[in-house]
């Protein structure tokens, strides 16, 4: 009896040991999807270092419990939830080619925050009437891919960016691209070799060695982030919510895109969990998600989005206990609320969370293959899915200049390539007849 309590005990202390590994391993993935974000809005709104903690701190508050919400009453899944990329590259388009135009950083910063609150209240108020399932009609497995094709790119590149110093120091650093690619060969060698469980912790592993190894090699070169110990509240430190027509409407429209990447992250991660997502958790889905974008916009955190890049974290993982993400995204809150331990994760260096990321994400690109399972292509057909993956490259490749000759108000959905992308794909998808184009395209031969 003893023996079986005994071994009874060690299985529950095994099991909470690997729970809080995979808790930890969560935390680092949310930090290291929320850190840079405030950083490079704070840059392009010249903000001072301590509207830039603040900032920091506030994100890592609402993406914490936002996590943590969902997770429960939500969708349920071990999904992150935080500031969208889409909302990202917006934001960034907008205060260059904006400025470029002579419109005021204020001016910018106020018509994004009355375009954020207005696409929160329509995603609670469409989300909560069923808009998902008109989406899902809309969102076919070939839009899906599409999507999931160029948001994979997108983001590759810019951490790609990240891991060769571009993005901290504007050039190539050979120095820290080597590292970065030592960093991103062992993340992927614990991966594919790594044996029993070692293969789940590959993310933790590869920021904290890396973290130890740039610290060895490159003492004193990352500045870090501000290390202030107080903040305060600051409402709209972007600027006062404003009505500016083409900015407002921009991110009108972004939020609705937003919404789709919802309906691409949900019904492909459902496919790792074996259920089916219902329209009540796609409801309470959208509520949360838009409640915590209005919120956002008060306290100068881009709009949150569900992440798809989760479910790359989660095949890399293959940890998908609600369990484990909800107390990373815990000590994710936690760091939020103390200041100073903000200060001190904040100083991980951007080119090794970059490296890391760059290897979790390779894993998207398998789920937009998997979705196009069961489908075959020939001469025509393969359009449906080539023209709108690479028409949003090459929009991807066009630099942000070529584009301050348009109206302001097209300039961010013009220059945005996933946006652009997934217009093409959903026009493709219902004004052609693909049906009458899968049969094999036979040569006749001469006579």
């Amino acid at each position: 009896m003893n023996r079986h309590l005994e071994q009874f005990s060690q299985k529950n202390m095994k099991d909470v040991s690997s729970l809080i590994l995979a808790g930890i391993q969560w935390f680092f993935f949310l930090f290291t999807n929320t850190v840079v974000v405030p950083l490079s809005i704070g840059h392009n709104f010249h903000l001072s270092p301590d509207a830039i903690a603040a900032s920091m701190q506030h994100a890592f508050i609402l993406t914490g419990a936002v996590c943590i919400l969902q997770a429960l009453f939500g969708h349920r899944y071990a999904i992150m939830d935080g500031p969208s990329g889409l909302w990202w590259g917006l934001t960034l388009s907008l205060t260059v080619s904006a400025s470029s135009a002579g419109m005021s950083l204020e001016r910018i910063g106020g018509g994004l925050a009355a375009g954020f609150l207005l696409a929160g209240l329509t995603m609670m108020i469409l989300g909560w009437l069923g808009a998902a399932q008109v989406l899902q009609k809309l969102f076919t497995p070939m839009v899906k891919s599409a999507m999931l094709f160029l948001m994979t790119i997108q983001l590759t590149m810019n951490f790609f960016k990240g891991m060769i110093g571009y993005t901290e120091f504007g050039r190539f650093d050979l120095p820290v691209a080597a590292l970065s690619v030592v960093i991103a060969f062992l993340v992927a060698w614990i991966q594919l070799k790594g044996r029993g469980k070692l293969g789940n912790y590959a993310i933790l592993i590869g920021i904290v060695a890396g973290w130890i190894a740039y610290s060895l090699l490159f003492p004193g070169q990352h500045s870090g982030q501000p290390n202030q110990t107080t903040t305060g509240l600051t409402l709209f430190p972007w600027g006062a919510p404003r009505w500016e027509p083409g900015i407002v409407i921009t991110a009108f429209f972004v939020g609705l895109v937003n919404m789709t990447n919802s309906i691409t992250t949900l019904s492909t991660v459902e496919k790792l969990y074996r259920t089916e997502t219902t329209s009540r958790q796609y409801r309470h889905s959208y509520a949360l998600t838009g409640l915590f974008t209005m919120l956002s916009a008060c306290v100068g955190v881009l709009p949150f989005g569900l992440f798809a890049s989760s479910i790359g974290f989660l095949e890399s993982t293959r940890i998908l206990r609600r369990a484990a993400l909800i107390i990373g995204a815990g000590m994710l809150c936690v760091i939020g609320l103390t200041p100073s331990v903000t200060a001190f994760f904040a100083q991980i260096p951007p080119s090794v969370g970059s490296a890391v990321l760059f290897v979790a994400y390779l894993q998207m690109f398998g789920t937009a293959l998997r979705t196009l399972e069961g489908t075959t292509f020939n001469s025509k057909t393969i359009y449906r899915v080539a023209l709108p993956v690479l028409t949003g490259v090459a929009v991807m490749n066009i630099p942000a200049e070529a584009f301050q000759t348009l109206p302001m108000y097209l300039i961010p959905i013009i220059s945005n390539g996933l946006v652009i992308g997934v217009l093409v794909s959903l026009v493709l998808e219902k004004t052609v007849n693909w049906s009458k184009m899968e049969q094999p395209v036979t040569v006749s031969k001469a006579a």
